[in-house]
């Protein structure tokens, strides 16, 4: 499976990898706990090696290839689709490359998709969503 996230960073304000692994050590990893992240400019870059699990994705991670891509909080520090056109491009092809590279790949999901399903009734909604991330329908999109 391959799990979409964001950094949860504002829009207006760049977030380089080396910040990103940052803020992922600080967390206690020790690295960056994506494999790839994308930049605003459409930059994709390779944060960990895909052989190795993630840690991004509580209880999916030994499982799933992590891909974050900058941004998903607008001007004002709340969730909202900031990907560029160039990120969104980016991103359809790094999937594209990881389904052909890795053939067992059968599902693309937000990291909000595997929220738990609280009322039981097989579908996670909007209000069982315990985070916004990645602020877009990555089923509709990927």
């Amino acid at each position: 499976m391959i799990v979409i996230h964001c950094t949860a960073t504002r829009a207006d304000s760049p977030l380089s990898p080396a910040e990103l692994t940052r803020m992922h050590r600080k967390r206690g990893f020790k690295c960056c706990g994506y494999h790839y992240y994308v930049r605003t400019d459409g930059e994709i870059c390779t944060m960990r090696p895909v052989e190795r699990a993630g840690a991004h994705a509580r209880g999916y991670n030994e499982r799933s290839i992590g891909i974050a891509y900058e941004g998903g909080l607008d001007e004002q520090g709340r969730p909202a689709d900031t990907r560029t056109e160039l990120q969104k491009r980016s991103l359809r092809i790094l999937v594209r490359v990881l389904k052909a590279d890795f053939p067992g790949i059968t599902q693309v999901v937000g990291h909000r998709d595997l929220s738990p399903d609280l009322d039981g009734d097989g579908v996670v909604e909007p209000d069982e969503w315990t985070k916004a991330c990645p602020c877009f329908e990555v089923k509709r999109e990927l």
